[in-house]
């Protein structure tokens, strides 16, 4: 597994609209802004026995795989080496790199809420209704806070979070279309 950076990237499809491009973020991150050209498969849905036919990716070509920031992709780089896939790319900093360096994208007008805001709200309502709980019904419940807390460190340490897991599994975050461009 090597890095490359979204304008390196951006180089190589100018010159080459063939390339191998996959998304690794949920169906709404992809629905509301993705690189065109890109196959979506969330990084939860990789697996051996259904990516390679599914995405119609070679497994001895070139494959640059994207996320929000970087570290889904990683991981999903890792289980794709496993695959057989031998050239796996990682691009720095993912899809946000890609906008902040004023690269193309698609966007869709919808009212979809980014992954990391529906994060926040719902770890923001857990807090707010345990303290709630603590102050009118019982004092435990400032365990669910604090449980939240831990979750959010572990997040920011480790950039894996387990609610985002959960939310991607959402009705809401599914999409029936699950590539765009191949």
């Amino acid at each position: 597994m090597t890095e490359i950076t979204p304008l390196q990237l951006h180089e190589r499809i100018l010159k080459d609209e063939n390339l191998q491009l996959l998304d690794v973020r949920s169906h709404a991150e992809h629905a509301a802004v993705h690189v065109s050209g890109v196959h979506l498969t969330p990084l939860g849905e990789i697996d051996a026995d259904a990516f390679a036919h599914e995405s119609g990716f070679a497994k001895d070509q070139p494959l640059y795989i994207l996320c929000a920031s970087g570290n889904r992709a990683k991981h999903a780089a890792a289980k794709l080496v496993k695959l057989g896939y031998t050239q796996c790319h990682v691009v720095e900093g993912g899809t946000k790199a890609w906008i902040k360096a004023g690269l193309p994208v698609n966007r869709t007008a919808s009212g979809t809420v980014s992954m990391e805001n529906q994060v926040r709200i719902v770890a923001g309502g857990i807090v707010l209704t345990a303290v709630l709980l603590t102050q009118f019904v019982n004092p435990v419940f400032i365990w669910l806070s604090g449980f939240v807390g831990v979750g959010l460190l572990i997040s920011g340490f480790t950039e894996w979070c387990g609610m985002r897991m959960l939310l991607a599994r959402m009705p809401w975050n599914q999409s029936s279309d699950s590539c765009c461009g191949k």
